[in-house]
């Protein structure tokens, strides 16, 4: 099956038509954030065994994918909750980064070996 690209914008209206559909409603922008904060913590831990020195515990999760994604959808419902259009908070914040940032790493002699 091939799959489309999906935009930020085409994600947001996504999880919005999701969430009126079968979330009956966003659970509260403070609910969502400490929900935000659990997803991040899994992903920490699938992170942490498989390139960090923990090992996994016998039937644990070791691809980080699905929990990457549920970082991404609490995000998503976030960003909805708030007027966030993240196309352009993420237009805005590269071009923040690229004017911060743009010689810093270059010249870092620890990236370098």
């Amino acid at each position: 099956m091939k799959t489309t690209a999906l935009t930020l914008q085409q994600a947001q209206e996504q999880v919005d038509e999701w969430i009126r559909t079968y979330g009956v409603r966003y659970f509260s922008e403070l609910t969502n954030m400490a929900i935000l904060t659990e997803e991040v913590g899994e992903l920490a831990r699938i992170m942490a065994r498989k390139y960090g020195e923990q090992s996994f515990k016998e039937g644990e999760p070791q691809d980080p994918s699905d929990e990457m994604a549920d970082v991404l959808w609490v995000l998503l419902c976030l960003a909805n909750q708030t007027g966030v259009d993240l196309t352009e908070a993420f237009r805005k914040n590269l071009e923040k980064k690229t004017a911060r940032d743009k010689d810093r790493h270059r010249h870092n002699p620890k990236l370098h070996p």
